[in-house]
């Protein structure tokens, strides 16, 4: 409902990160912080940018860092020195969602950015083994590699190198939400409070995405 209304509002329409420069390069927007992917996990993901941002020269990579050392020391020191791979401060809600409605492609452990990159049609690789937010995945709209190197590189590959299965990822419609969940709830609370049933009718209620395979044909 957040980006719904924020989006329709035109409040999420700022430039790209002061220091990026916007020469209609292919964003490729990256957050990792979880604390199971400190360490060696993390050196793994920052060796897959690096060799994703050396493959394709018309790829800047966004990378809003983390204030926790954990997560900053690792990513400067590997990723601090790349001509187009920059790393930005924490970015404020609008700041986010505007990037992240520029980009191409999400790499992320995120599982809020998880929900909001199927809203903007955004294919999302998830660097993590196992997510609480399964249907993006289900539906063929993000995939689910973990923190190995070789299968970021690869996943992610196949999204910049493969217009067909970009497509069919960008293209999947959103499990999440609709932007009406608001809406809905009041009604529910309304038809409760005057003694009715909550339950909304068939037509009022949030459809879903399609499967992949449906939203392709």
């Amino acid at each position: 409902d957040a980006a719904q209304i924020l989006l329709d509002r035109e409040a999420i329409n700022h430039p790209l990160p002061e220091g990026v420069p916007d020469d209609g390069s292919r964003i490729v927007l990256v957050t990792s912080h979880r604390r199971e992917s400190w360490g060696a996990e993390l050196e793994n993901i920052c060796g897959a940018i690096l060799e994703l941002a050396a493959s394709y020269d018309d790829v800047r990579v966004i990378y809003p860092v983390h204030l926790n050392p954990n997560v900053r020391n690792t990513v400067n020191a590997m990723l601090r020195d790349h001509p187009r791979i920059h790393l930005t401060a924490p970015l404020d809600y609008f700041q986010f969602l505007s990037l992240l409605r520029r980009s191409y492609l999400v790499l992320t452990d995120s599982g809020g950015v998880q929900e909001e990159a199927p809203f903007f049609g955004k294919p999302t690789i998830v660097l993590r083994k196992v997510t609480e937010r399964p249907e993006a995945a289900m539906l063929g709209l993000s995939k689910i590699v973990g923190t190995a190197r070789e299968a970021i590189v690869y996943e992610a590959g196949r999204l910049l190198s493969d217009p067909e299965t970009y497509r069919r990822m960008a293209q999947g419609g959103n499990p999440y939400g609709d932007g009406r969940a608001a809406e809905r709830i009041g009604a529910a609370l309304s038809r409760w409070y005057s003694g009715n049933s909550p339950w909304l009718e068939v037509w009022e209620e949030f459809a879903g995405a399609a499967p992949a395979e449906v939203a392709a044909a």
